[in-house]
């Protein structure tokens, strides 16, 4: 019997998927025992990927570990083991730029079989009788947090995620310059824009990530609308939370511009030590797959990375129209730098941004110390 150890993330959209395609792949091939383990979100978010591959054979990452994968001897490079042809159907098939944010220095590091961004999520029958509608702009937004209905992700690396969203709206996507995080004439409103909404909404956000806001949201009545968490189709289906929610795109600013959300979403690796590499990679292209990708892994609970399961009728009726109503925020999102030191800078600069939104503080010394943090991981990067 062949034993292959994975790692994914604690929930249902994380873990339940892995665990039936696990199943199947073990069913059409007797001869494999693939087990899956758990790790937080936040550790899904931050966990050194080097570490994780000393342990396991598969890993469900996010896409800035492609950077550093590039640079050091830690994941496979799959388009050296999958056939060209598959890689292609991947490419095509993908969900915004869920499939290239995993390819850097040349090569595919992981299979995106999930896709996300943070999109907007309410509760229409908590509208309705707050007399309130679904904001279509920044001022309409704040009106609704003055009246109490808005709930935000707000722990340190969704506020990082915010203000690059802001920033785009603003006029320029963040790390376009060597050594500069963003302008200080679009990076100091930016600042001032996000923590006026934290301002608004209960100080519980603050220590809320994507999971707990929707939790809550579908659970309870202390909020109605939130304007951007990553998404999770699962509280879009029926049965699976106290209220069913629904779904749709981004606010946009008061100059007209559309919101851009940076994008999410999970990729399945495989650790260079893996012994078993031909088992590994036939089941991860079993689960990326088209048929895995509409049937086993989304009825299990997960969102596919697989486009053509988000235009599935049959995807989109159980699931509220989750995929059909979001897809386009996908297609739009904002693709974070993969260099191979971008992840300390996210560690180290989600804090900062966090602790300003809390505390308050300079805007202009918020951007400087975030551009000392970038310089420095990306010397340390060379």
């Amino acid at each position: 019997m062949v034993q292959l150890r994975g790692i994914t993330w604690r929930h249902t959209r994380g873990y339940l998927p892995m665990v039936a395609t696990a199943q199947r792949f073990a069913e059409l091939h007797p001869e494999v025992s693939i087990h899956w383990e758990l790790r937080s979100l936040q550790h899904f978010a931050d966990y050194p990927i080097q570490e994780l591959a000393k342990t396991f054979d598969l890993l469900v990452i996010d896409h800035p570990s492609s950077g550093y994968a590039a640079q050091h001897d830690v994941l496979l490079p799959l388009d050296e083991h999958i056939s060209a042809s598959f890689l292609l159907d991947q490419a095509n098939q993908s969900v915004g730029r869920s499939r290239e944010s995993y390819h850097h220095g040349g090569h595919q590091w992981a299979l995106a079989i999930d896709a996300a961004t943070p999109i907007s999520g309410w509760r229409p029958d908590l509208l309705e009788q707050a007399g309130a509608v679904i904001p279509r702009t920044w001022t309409e937004l704040l009106d609704l947090a003055k009246a109490g209905l808005v709930a935000v992700a707000g722990i340190p690396i969704d506020s990082l995620m915010h203000f690059y969203m802001l920033c785009g709206a603003l006029g320029e996507e963040p790390f376009g310059k060597r050594g500069v995080v963003v302008a200080p004439e679009i990076g100091v409103p930016a600042l001032g824009m996000l923590r006026r909404l934290l301002s608004l909404c209960d100080p519980v956000c603050f220590s809320r990530n994507p999971i707990a806001v929707w939790e809550s949201l579908s659970s309870s009545d202390t909020a109605a609308y939130c304007p951007f968490a990553y998404g999770y189709s699962n509280y879009s289906r029926p049965g699976y939370a106290k209220h069913t929610l629904e779904t749709g795109g981004l606010l946009a600013m008061d100059n007209h511009i559309v919101c851009r959300s940076t994008l999410g979403g999970a990729g399945l690796a495989i650790s260079s030590r893996c012994r078993e590499r031909d088992l590994a990679v036939l089941y991860a292209q079993f689960v990326a797959s088209a048929q895995c990708q509409a049937n086993v892994y989304f009825n299990a609970g997960g969102q596919p990375g697989y486009r053509a399961a988000w235009l599935d009728a049959e995807v989109n009726r159980r699931s509220n129209s989750f995929f059909r109503n979001t897809l386009q925020t996908l297609d739009d999102a904002y693709l974070r730098p993969r260099f191979s030191g971008y992840l300390d800078f996210q560690d180290a600069g989600a804090v900062i941004v966090h602790k300003y939104l809390v505390e308050g503080g300079i805007e202009q010394a918020v951007l400087r110390e975030l551009n000392h943090l970038l310089h420095t991981t990306q010397k340390d990067a060379e």
